[in-house]
């Protein structure tokens, strides 16, 4: 026996599915991306790390907050590009627990090469009005999605009136 939830029902668990999905997609680009680079000393997940850090300077609690990495992940990950001089740290001079993150030139310039891969990546989609209308209603209800989940982690469950 099956229960009838409505019809938003069926899309929004094809999207959670697609969702998982396209994030492993997005690191065999990666991955790809960087074999063609001939970089090996690091993988898709720390590439995507430095990517996500760019030009700024972070401390590693914000990686956390964001919700982008897991904590004894996110600390091998930087402990790993740092040793491989992909990233340097520094200690915050008004907090020494806080430890401030910066690509170095060699993480910089992995950073570029990934942008350059995304903006011709984002080329192939087209550049008409309907694709952008198109990406702009998807990203929204990427966007409703994640408050939803925001919400339900922060708050709990909500009970339907």
């Amino acid at each position: 026996m099956s229960i009838y939830c409505g019809p938003v029902s069926q899309p929004y668990f094809d999207i959670i599915r697609l969702i998982e999905r396209l994030h492993r997609h997005f690191l065999d680009v990666l991955r790809t991306e960087l074999r063609r680079l001939g970089i090996e000393d690091i993988n898709a997940v720390q590439a995507l790390l430095l990517y996500n850090i760019g030009e700024n300077e972070v401390v590693i609690r914000d990686l956390k907050d964001r919700g982008y990495y897991q904590g004894s992940n996110v600390s091998y990950n930087i402990k790993a590009l740092t040793e491989c001089g992909y990233l340097t740290q520094e200690r915050s001079p008004h907090d020494r627990r806080s430890v401030r993150l910066k690509l170095a030139d060699k993480g910089l310039n992995l950073c570029n090469a990934i942008r350059k891969l995304q903006n011709d990546l984002a080329a192939t989609l087209g550049v008409d009005e309907a694709t952008q209308a198109e990406l702009i209603t998807t990203l929204n209800t990427m966007q409703r999605l994640e408050r939803t989940w925001t919400d339900f982690v922060q708050y709990g469950r909500i009970r339907s009136l």
